[in-house]
């Protein structure tokens, strides 16, 4: 960081730990060499959005029949950062019609009223969104809104009241919630990055405060939380290191804290290649079609270490860019006679959170059509690499590789060594998500650890109805609806106060319920499905 303040004299630096700081500087000073000249590591990466029967098949309906283990979250927090929530939702209120909400931090509004400790946005407590629920214009006193449904969705589900009604079930429904609404990313840094300027998209800095936020709510109310991440990304190594990476696993190692991680649906997408050189020919080919209307977008090749690449590139018209090889760090700009593309290509011979070389591609008005890249191994070792494109909502369906690898697909978050990741089934015929992504990660560790229920659920709209809804952010919702139960019987009853994210993924991970058709663990189940009550059975020796 001291580097990067030299380098950049009007920058200022706002700790969010001890390990970790965000830094900010005038936007004149990004350019498109900025990756190679700060590092890869110092722009935030960029995310996007990922019934009763529900409830039996977790195992939460049986287990709830005996009184002793009737648990539905009491004296637990809910921590939320996603795209807001609906406040004035009865299914997130108590009998009376008070708020169920501990507080909500909007990152969006600039009132002057932030969190303390942070310089943006504002924070609404309790007292003011009961103020606010007696009032007949509500959002003229707590002006927060959840405009897209997603936030509100994932609230709903992990503890919004019942309404047998419109048969919708939420798990923790005495739980409290705390919330933030991210703010979306900066114009500039979706150009950078060549996202769609339309595209739902969060900074990783901006949620990495949230979480912080989180984190300090959960100790002034010394309150045992069950923390949703229902967001992913493509970017990274997928290798589980990465800034943001290690200080949520520092987070969910705390006592009192559960975090819950939506594993991404990009299973089927073929956004993900993984290729290793022929030895007789010297190359791999990559062949990626790129779709008719497809904009600007992004891809990264990661090596697997020691060896690093180099690549030839053949355009759609034929035209052939020989002999690219990156000498050390470096970017460069690579130009066709016979095609308006420009790729502008940073190197990172050995990235600095991982070692692993990085190449980070960015098309620029792409021509349609079949690109190839022969890819070159450097290095007497023959290891592999990876390359993944953006994901769902940042690229086109029309955009894909060729020869794609549906394992090793899960968001770049969900490979954490900590917290635990859900992957998606579905409970009416037991059958994985068809989008779920897949383990494991790029250094082959196990993930993602158990499936929960996720495909046409039941949830909350933005208009204060219900709709059927799938997906890993469903997964991650029911799965931190049941954490809070666990930490209602582990730490507020007083069973296993010292109850974590690895103690918990332990027994998730225990009580799994297997097909003893399959081998476990798998890449596409991990352990196998969420079963809360062999769960406690699988505990029954030990109590």
């Amino acid at each position: 960081m001291k580097n990067i303040l030299q380098m950049l004299p009007d920058a200022q630096a706002l700790p969010i730990n001890f390990q970790i700081s965000l830094v900010t500087f005038p936007v004149a000073y990004f350019t498109k060499r900025s990756i190679v000249e700060l590092g890869y590591n110092v722009i935030p990466s960029l995310v996007g959005l990922t019934n009763q029967r529900n409830l039996e098949a977790s195992g939460i309906t049986k287990l709830r029949n005996f009184p002793v283990f009737n648990l539905f979250g009491k004296g637990v927090l809910i921590g939320i950062y996603d795209t807001g929530i609906d406040y004035t939702n009865s299914i997130f209120r108590y009998s009376d019609g008070t708020t169920r909400i501990v507080s909500i931090w909007d990152q969006t509004i600039q009132s002057g009223n932030p969190p303390e400790g942070y310089e943006y946005g504002t924070e609404f407590t309790r007292e003011q969104i009961n103020e606010a629920l007696q009032s007949s214009h509500p959002f003229e006193i707590v002006p927060t809104m959840d405009t897209i449904g997603h936030g509100t969705m994932v609230a709903g589900i992990a503890g919004g009241n019942v309404s047998l009604d419109q048969n919708f079930y939420g798990i923790a429904t005495e739980a409290e919630f705390v919330i933030v609404k991210l703010k979306e990313a900066k114009k500039y840094l979706k150009e950078a990055l060549c996202i769609p300027a339309d595209a739902v998209a969060y900074q990783e800095n901006d949620f990495a405060f949230a979480l912080q936020y989180l984190t300090r709510i959960f100790s002034r109310l010394s309150r045992p939380m069950a923390i949703c991440f229902a967001l992913g990304a493509s970017e990274g190594p997928h290798d589980g290191r990465g800034t943001f990476n290690n200080y949520h696993s520092l987070v969910a190692s705390t006592p009192g804290i559960v975090s819950i991680v939506s594993a991404g649906n990009e299973g089927n997408a073929r956004r993900h290649y993984f290729g290793m050189v022929n030895a007789a020919t010297g190359y791999d080919t990559v062949e990626l079609k790129v779709g008719e209307s497809e904009g600007n977008f992004s891809m990264q090749l990661w090596a697997e270490q020691p060896n690093f690449y180099s690549f030839d590139i053949i355009s759609p018209s034929g035209e052939y860019v020989p002999g690219i090889i990156a000498r050390k760090d470096d970017f460069q700009e690579i130009r066709f006679v016979f095609e308006k593309t420009i790729i502008y290509v940073d190197y990172q011979l050995s990235e600095i959170q991982t070692g692993s070389q990085l190449i980070f591609y960015r098309f620029i008005n792409p021509t349609s059509g079949i690109w190839k890249l022969k890819i070159q191994e450097q290095g007497e070792v023959r290891m592999g690499f990876h390359i993944w494109l953006p994901m769902e909502g940042f690229i086109s369906d029309d955009t894909y590789f060729i020869q794609s690898d549906p394992y090793t697909t899960l968001s770049s978050y969900a490979n954490s060594p900590v917290p635990i990741t859900i992957t998606t089934y579905n409970p009416e015929d037991d059958s994985l998500y068809l989008k779920a992504s897949r383990g494991y990660s790029s250094i082959g560790a196990i993930t993602p650890h158990v499936a929960a229920p996720g495909v046409n659920t039941v949830g909350p709209t933005i208009e204060q109805g219900f709709a059927e809804f799938s997906g890993s952010s469903v997964a991650a919702a029911h799965a931190t609806g049941v954490a809070a139960m666990l930490l209602e019987w582990s730490v507020v009853k007083g069973n296993i106060p010292s109850m974590n994210s690895s103690k918990m993924k332990i027994l998730f991970e225990r009580g799994a319920r297997r097909d003893s058709s399959m081998a476990y663990p798998n890449q596409e189940w991990g352990y196998g499905i969420l079963d809360i009550y062999n769960v406690f059975n699988s505990l029954r020796e030990e109590l």
